[in-house]
């Protein structure tokens, strides 16, 4: 199956540029919502057609996409700067990656729904470890600012297990990963009181991996890591390790 990797930028034109807080609110959750329409307009051919695409926002306001199909050229985006992606890879080869994810678990609730399925959940890995952290309030004015920085070797600590075990399952060895950010972001649409709104993490990291089965890493990639690829997760950036 040919993929093709992606760039694609919202046109500088003063008539779209006027338009551009639409594209791109303040408000996070609003945000990713917006965004995900506005690719769909490249990619959605049909109101039956399934998302076979996987995108990430990067820090130039531009997006990457990984997709079974061209995007489409419309006046909304500069001119799409597109290339076939088709890495060739053999067992040992190293890779520096990058990967914005959501990193879960599922979980049997016990439950049965209307239509016979047994009901599961999934869990955020991170936000779940950090309910084992005081919370602000619970800890002294001087010890506050350590939160911070707790927080996030308990997020390197459980993204380096979970990426991990996709590893085991998708053809790969890390070799080194480092989690630069960790952000929890309300579900887009939620309205209502702050306490108790679902909310979903995310994990920005970086890192080395070994390619152990060459084939089934690359069939995993189109696929996507971790939940939330509607919302700009999911993504792994690949290029030879130096």
């Amino acid at each position: 199956m040919t993929l093709y990797l992606s760039q694609i930028r919202l046109s500088r034109s003063p008539s779209v540029q006027a338009l551009a807080r639409l594209f791109a609110p303040s408000d996070m959750a609003a945000r990713r919502s917006a965004q995900h329409n506005l690719l769909w307009s490249v990619f959605s051919d049909g109101p039956d057609r399934r998302r076979d695409f996987l995108w990430r926002e990067e820090r130039d306001g531009s997006f990457l996409t990984l997709s079974a199909r061209p995007p489409v050229q419309t006046d909304l985006f500069e001119p799409h700067l597109v290339r076939d992606f088709a890495p060739a890879l053999a067992a040992g080869d190293r890779l520096d990656i990058q990967l914005r994810c959501n990193a879960t678990r599922t979980e049997k609730t016990g439950g049965v729904s209307a239509a016979g399925k047994e009901k599961k959940r999934h869990v955020d890995l991170v936000m779940d470890a950090l309910h084992a952290i005081p919370g602000r309030k619970d800890l002294p004015e001087d010890a506050a600012s350590l939160r911070a920085p707790k927080r996030l070797d308990l997020a390197q600590e459980v993204a380096a297990k979970w990426l991990g075990r996709q590893g085991e399952k998708t053809g790969f060895r890390v070799l080194a990963t480092e989690v630069a950010d960790y952000s929890t972001e309300v579900l887009p649409g939620h309205r209502g009181a702050r306490k108790g709104q679902p909310q979903f993490g995310i994990l920005d990291l970086a890192g080395r991996i070994e390619v152990t089965d060459p084939a089934t890493f690359l069939a995993r990639l189109p696929e996507g890591f971790g939940r939330a690829k509607a919302f700009g997760c999911g993504l792994m950036l690949i290029r030879r390790a130096g």
